[in-house]
């Protein structure tokens, strides 16, 4: 018996797994009270605005990220190792989409976080989370590598991926992956780029504040880094500066109200 081949809609992620091989992976985790986030949303809500956690975490990512330019970096190459550094902070997304009736990871780039706005984000995430993986135009590439014989497609997805300069442009300068929208508490994942946030669920948990055990909503954030690029010491300062960015989320500025939000909205858009 013939043994079945691999979906030509999943081609791309072995593609991608295939090019993640000389990453030297680091995982580390933290808790982060939630309560501000929750604060910020429930407010927008009351004005006709969501916003969704991963919205808060890009954006926090990106500010973190922003204080150790060293983690804004791309490395390729294993004994002749290259590292170049960004200046533009962009922050790659990944999304559970359908194509051709396969249920497949997707992901997209958001550019320029370290200047966006809370609002700007949250269209962006709306796009993406809600449009189809078989019509948007930010995944035409992808699914271009479906049709295409192995050895070619991979060919091209190397020679897009490896060149560091285009990096920003093709992966982002770090990644962000949530599951939160199912039971899962943590989880760690390689992203592509030197830094890789993981998202779980909010869930209430015991905390102390000022001395008293009080129940707070509560999300558990991993970070995966490529040591390669950076150590422990600064990937543990980078989480961080990640846990306070969204303890202490500031207020969105007003502005005008974005579009209302699809009726279909999915439970992973809310997350």
């Amino acid at each position: 018996m013939k043994e079945p081949d691999v979906a030509r809609e999943r081609r791309h992620t072995l593609y991608f797994l295939r090019e993640i091989k000389d990453h030297s992976p680091v995982f580390l985790d933290t808790e982060v009270d939630m309560s501000r986030v929750l604060q910020l949303r429930a407010e927008g809500h009351a004005r006709d605005r969501h916003y969704s956690t991963v919205s808060f975490v890009l954006l926090a990512a990106a500010r973190a990220i922003a204080k150790h330019p060293a983690a804004n970096a791309a490395a390729r190459g294993g004994k002749r190792l290259k590292v170049l550094r960004f200046e533009e902070i962009s922050g790659k997304l990944t999304l559970d989409k359908t194509v051709n009736g396969e249920r497949v990871v997707l992901s997209v780039v958001l550019p320029g976080l370290a200047d966006a706005t809370l609002e700007d984000v949250q269209r962006k995430v709306d796009r993406y989370q809600t449009g189809d993986g078989e019509v948007l135009p930010e995944f035409a590439g992808a699914r271009a590598l479906h049709g295409l014989p192995r050895p070619i497609g991979a060919a091209l997805f190397r020679r897009a991926v490896r060149p560091l300069a285009k990096r920003p442009a093709i992966t982002g300068t770090f990644a962000v992956t949530s599951l939160g929208h199912r039971p899962v508490d943590g989880f760690y994942s390689v992203g592509g780029t030197t830094v890789t946030i993981g998202v779980g669920r909010i869930t209430d948990r015991p905390v102390v504040r000022d001395g008293q055990v009080v129940i707070a909503p509560v999300v558990r954030l991993s970070l995966t880094f490529d040591h390669r690029v950076i150590d422990g010491a600064e990937a543990a300062d980078l989480l961080a500066d990640l846990k306070t960015a969204l303890e202490e989320f500031p207020a969105p500025a007003d502005g005008p109200a974005p579009a209302a939000a699809t009726a279909d909205r999915t439970e992973a858009a809310a997350r």
